[in-house]
């Protein structure tokens, strides 16, 4: 692989150092990863299976929760593989096509969990201020179309960031310090202009995350003042009680990532295989706990696991 730094050279093939600083390390930091990836892929698939073949399990907010667990999945399988083949076998090249692919479904991912997570609080909204209609309002008709917009609005917004790299020449470096590719990551490594990538990525940041969690905040806000209404403490620990779950996910999810942000941009003296470890925890974590957080918390869903693990005993 070239890597000479003049305009006439483009790289189409870059070479995944995995985690720069801590090359000696790769092997045990891989642990975590691989038990991270067999628990996502082990608790997200018993989820789904869950949901689909427990008929009392098809309602709505059960149904958001299978297509968050397919979510992780598809996040886990385009991300932790790659990192593991760079640290057990120090396989990190990876060509321009592949490397703009495993971007983009990373990225679509997240706007996907995104859109579910907040689609949940809409649920949550309408399970508590609405009771009466909330199986009138949200129809399996509406929730199919709500997923299908969700991964339309994802896939969307990131493909235009496929022409966005595609169109950049690649001459300073094909040597990328990181476990997989990221948009601003690998944009940074072309000699050309690449403030329409900034200017794309920040709006894509706020159009969806951002105003994501912001609509979310909002639904809690409606929700609590609803609950509050209620005259009785016991209806409203139990209306509480029914927002547990979604609320972990919730920091769960966007709690890394804005703290990683914060320290990508005020922490300048933090070193940079630092950061790459924040950003690996931002990916790996959520799929692998969010299961755990559901099947503990959620009665209806530590029932039917325990029923279908061990039933001889119940």
């Amino acid at each position: 692989m070239a890597t000479l730094n003049h305009t006439g050279v483009s790289h189409t093939v870059f070479h995944l150092l995995g985690i720069p600083r801590l090359e000696d390390q790769h092997m045990w930091i891989s642990i975590p990863f691989f038990i991270s990836y067999v628990i996502t892929l082990l608790g997200n698939s018993l989820l789904i299976f869950i949901i689909l073949t427990k008929r009392s399990l098809h309602e709505p907010m059960y149904l958001f929760l299978c297509m968050l667990a397919g979510a992780d999945i598809v996040l886990s399988a385009r991300t932790v593989p790659q990192a593991l083949a760079i640290f057990w076998f120090h396989a990190g090249e990876i060509s321009l096509n592949c490397c703009i692919i495993q971007l983009f479904f990373i990225h679509s991912t997240f706007i996907s969990e995104s859109g579910i997570l907040l689609v949940m609080a809409f649920d949550r909204y309408i399970a508590i201020c609405y009771p009466l209609r909330y199986t009138t309002i949200l129809t399996h008709a509406l929730i199919r179309k709500i997923g299908v917009s969700i991964f339309l609005r994802s896939y969307g917004t990131i493909f235009l960031i496929i022409f966005l790299l595609k169109r950049l020449t690649f001459c300073r470096s094909n040597i990328l310090p990181h476990t997989g590719c990221e948009h601003i990551g690998l944009a940074k490594f072309s000699c050309d202009d690449i403030r329409v990538n900034i200017w794309y990525g920040f709006f894509v940041l706020m159009s969806t995350l951002v105003l994501d969690l912001m609509l979310i905040f909002v639904s809690y806000m409606l929700i609590l003042c609803a609950v509050f209404r209620m005259p009785s403490r016991d209806a409203r620990h139990k209306a509480l009680n029914t927002c547990g779950s979604h609320v972990c996910v919730i920091i769960l999810f966007y709690g890394p990532g804005i703290f990683t942000t914060l320290t990508q941009r005020f922490g300048r003296h933090i070193p940079p295989h630092v950061h790459i470890l924040l950003a690996n925890v931002c990916i790996v974590s959520p799929p692998m706990l969010n299961p755990i957080i559901y099947g503990i918390k959620t009665k209806q869903i530590r029932d039917q696991v325990t029923h279908s693990l061990f039933p001889k005993e119940i």
